[in-house]
């Protein structure tokens, strides 16, 4: 029995994290091998940590841990598909970087036994690895009431290009762009907070 406050929920939220592939396993070890690292730098606050206390407590939050260091199409939508029977009508997903890649690329193929109320994209990489970018996207359109893109001009890691690339995939979309946000890894995202709350 999850209780009152389980109950009185009003609206649930799925995010969907980043992450790396990579086009082959000797890639993938290489990047081991010469990737910086700091092994004392703390844990960095991020906005989609902080989503119960953005959101508030009405809201459910589920953030599946994506399996992998090398992260794989396969393995992410059968870990995916795990989650999808704890979801309610009316969810709002929420994919950043690789996660919006693996979302389109999902959604593009599958329909989700809920509805999609929203679905935010954020500095959404357009095929990495293997993962794909699908060439349609009517069929994610068809699913999510409204769509929502973020993009900066100075992401280190994903160019705007891909950005334009969500855009004429889904042109239904709307496509907000930054100047000043990098790769989304502020520990607040107000903007987003606000179109999940009242749009």
């Amino acid at each position: 029995m999850r209780g009152f406050l389980y109950d009185a929920i009003m609206a649930q939220l799925v995010f969907i994290h980043g992450g790396d592939s990579f086009e082959s396993r000797e890639a993938y070890l290489n990047d081991l091998r010469t990737r910086d690292i700091d092994p004392f730098k703390e844990k960095e606050e991020r906005w989609h940590r902080n989503f119960p206390e953005t959101l508030g407590e009405t809201w459910e939050i589920i953030r599946p841990s994506m399996p992998g260091e090398n992260c794989d199409y396969e393995e992410w939508s059968i870990w995916f598909e795990r989650h999808i029977p704890f979801m309610k009508d009316g969810v709002v997903l929420v994919g950043h970087s690789l996660g919006a890649n693996f979302l389109v690329a999902y959604l593009s193929k599958h329909t989700l036994p809920v509805g999609i109320r929203q679905l935010h994209l954020v500095g959404g990489c357009a095929g990495t690895g293997t993962f794909p970018f699908p060439e349609d996207g009517s069929h994610i359109e068809n699913q999510a009431k409204q769509i929502f893109l973020y993009h900066s001009t100075d992401d280190p890691v994903v160019p705007y290009t891909d950005a334009l690339k969500y855009k004429e995939l889904l042109p239904s979309a709307t496509l907000s762009t930054f100047e000043d946000r990098g790769h989304f890894l502020q520990a607040e995202f107000p903007e987003l907070i606000e179109r999940i709350t009242h749009a």
